[in-house]
């Protein structure tokens, strides 16, 4: 696949697009409807880094992942305490996203960075194994994008210490986007308006 750079103007138009959809999404459905009860102190504090990629190979974007792993890291969690790496151009496809995510936990142990970080994933035809496409619970962890998420297991920790039903999360979670429906979640208005599923490698 080529991975020919973008016009500087569609590039800084692309990026644009792009933060402001995620940013749409992190506000209306992870704050919105608290599916991440953590995430809303990191965004207000604004300790959160979001780093859109223009790559289209998977490999480039693991060399770019490796350098987010190792930044987070060498940052202090004041300053920068958990970072989204957004990829719109990787993988439409849902299972290509999922081997690269596997390749990507590859990355994270040769860096030695087991236990220190962990990385979660999103993408927009997300789909938990042995569910349907259209399960609801599958909206967890949909994105406007395919997004790798670096967090930090310190960070995690203080915050399920801090949240009595932590263990419950992801039950609650299941509940509520049953009772919202499609047509709830489709009010929230979650856009991609950056098509990665169709860009054309003559956009390249």
């Amino acid at each position: 696949m080529s991975d020919a750079p973008l016009s500087s103007q569609w590039s800084a138009q692309a990026q644009t697009l792009v933060l402001e959809d995620v940013q749409h999404w992190l506000e209306q459905a992870v704050i919105g409807l608290n599916l991440c009860p953590f995430a809303k102190a990191v965004v207000v504090h604004d300790r959160l880094r979001m780093r859109v990629s223009a790559t289209r190979d998977p490999a480039k974007l693991l060399q770019e992942l490796g350098k987010e792993l190792q930044l987070l890291v060498a940052t202090p969690p004041e300053q920068v305490e958990t970072t989204l790496l957004v990829a719109p151009f990787i993988c439409p496809d849902f299972l290509d996203f999922n081997d690269l995510v596997g390749q990507a936990q590859d990355l994270l142990d040769a860096l030695g960075l087991e236990g220190e970080l962990q990385i979660a994933d999103f993408h927009p035809r997300y789909q938990f194994a042995g569910t349907p496409e259209d399960d609801p619970g599958n909206r967890t962890n949909r994105a406007p994008y395919p997004i790798l998420h670096l967090l930090r297991e310190a960070s995690i920790d203080r915050a399920v210490a801090a949240t009595p039903d932590a263990a419950t999360i992801y039950e609650r979670n299941i509940a509520l986007l049953e009772r919202l429906g499609q047509a709830g979640w489709d009010q929230l208005g979650i856009r991609t308006r950056c098509p990665f599923h169709d860009a054309s490698e003559d956009e390249a």
